[in-house]
């Protein structure tokens, strides 16, 4: 490990924009992506800000630790869908699921009535083709001004990155699940 000394100065200077809503992206092979998009949407409802999450690939009766967590305080989260694709018995009916979620989606961040809506895992019905890619650009241009946008899962599409404001990508350089061990409650869900 390389030693450093603590800024002194601070390094950089106080952005002089307008503050309103932003789209952030967090995409990438490597763990962390929903994580921290739940920081966010935490961070925000500590605030005392309107937050919902929609999440495209759980089910509506998924009981993960998020969902404990939010149900106790009071944080709504909505599963979407029917679980991971391989599983699906019926991908047309996954693809609907998508289809109707979004629809649900839209109407929340067109409404005005959250501060932060998080998208998580959106961009699997988009690179599966079960939603229409220009929609959800759409819909991201014309939200209301102060309404902030989380979307989260791998391959994201260069057009919502070039659109978005702030985007992490999560690199794996390490994981456990490759060394054989398996997923964990409380860490992988």
């Amino acid at each position: 490990m390389q030693i450093e000394a603590a800024p002194t100065e601070k390094r950089y200077e106080k952005a002089e924009g307008e503050r309103r809503g932003l789209v952030i992206v967090n995409t990438g092979d490597g763990k962390g992506k929903s994580t921290a998009a739940f920081g966010l949407a935490l961070r925000a409802h500590g605030r005392g800000k309107a937050v919902k999450i929609y999440q495209f690939m759980k089910v509506p009766s998924a009981r993960f630790g998020e969902h404990r967590m939010f149900e106790q305080i009071g944080l709504p989260i909505e599963g979407l869908g029917d679980g991971f694709s391989w599983k699906s018995q019926d991908l047309e009916h996954s693809a609907q699921l998508a289809r109707d979620g979004w629809e649900k989606a839209r109407a929340a961040i067109l409404s005005g009535a959250y501060f932060m809506v998080v998208l998580d895992e959106i961009t699997y019905p988009l690179i599966y083709g079960w939603l229409p890619l220009e929609g959800v650009l759409q819909t991201l241009r014309e939200r209301p001004r102060d309404v902030h946008v989380v979307l989260t899962g791998r391959r994201c599409p260069e057009e919502i990155i070039e659109l978005a404001d702030t985007v992490t990508e999560m690199k794996m350089v390490k994981h456990a699940f490759k060394a054989g061990v398996p997923a964990q409650r409380g860490i992988e869900d």
